[in-house]
């Protein structure tokens, strides 16, 4: 079973997400069977690299609502985070653009560092205030990561992997994905939002079962898209 999975770095609900992904594969008997390809989403491309001053305040400002309701809402995350074992440090956030660490995680799929390299960048926003669209900071994370600090900056300095991003984002807007995270479940099923474990899990079993009944997987074969996903989110 195949499960392709639209994110943002820089998004709090995709880490919890992609937590609960794990902690629900976990528990699912056919997990060996599921592969799971993470794929790039940007919530705002327009971003600098680095965004100066609090995110909590940028956030209240651009959606007018108080300060007082955006710390109550980033420390319920806080609590979310904790209750799956991250540590979210809301407070010491850095907004930015996600793109350049995009790309990073495109080079490391290529040098079969993918994970942890996504692992150390996405702690390094999340729990430890790292600014991930500032080039020193992520080639600092990249190299903790496993990857040679050499060639991070030489492809950060090129325009290398761009174009995986971009396919990534335009793969998303086909299939009308406007939010993350966003899970497709075997080509046909959408699961967006950091739903709970016990859902996702729900989620993986009733696509078992509907891979059980279609032709195609009666006949030993392991299904397929053809053109397009039946899919929605």
């Amino acid at each position: 079973m195949r499960i392709d999975v639209w994110s943002d770095l820089v998004c709090p609900f995709c880490h919890v997400g992609r937590r609960r992904l794990e902690l629900a594969l976990e528990q699912f008997e056919h997990a060996d069977e599921v592969e799971v390809t993470w794929h790039s989403y940007q919530l705002d491309r327009s971003a600098p690299a680095v965004v100066e001053g609090s995110n909590v305040d940028r956030i209240a400002e651009k959606y007018g609502r108080s300060r007082e309701e955006m710390v109550a809402q980033h420390e319920a995350m806080a609590a979310d985070a904790a209750a799956v074992g991250l540590d979210f440090q809301w407070d010491k956030v850095v907004g930015g653009n996600s793109f350049d660490a995009h790309r990073v995680i495109h080079l490391a799929r290529a040098r079969g560092s993918e994970t942890p390299v996504t692992e150390r960048i996405m702690r390094g926003w999340y729990s430890e205030g790292a600014a991930i669209g500032d080039t020193d900071t992520l080639v600092r994370l990249a190299a903790e990561g496993g990857l040679a600090r050499e060639d991070v900056r030489a492809m950060l300095a090129s325009e290398d992997y761009g174009y995986d991003v971009r396919a990534d984002e335009a793969t998303a807007n086909q299939l009308g994905i406007t939010a993350v995270p966003t899970f497709v479940l075997d080509q046909k099923f959408a699961v967006t939002g950091a739903q709970p474990v016990d859902g996702l899990l729900r989620a993986l079993e009733l696509t078992w079962e509907d891979r059980g009944n279609r032709p195609e997987a009666a006949a030993g074969g392991c299904g397929g898209c053809a053109g397009g996903c039946a899919c929605g989110a």
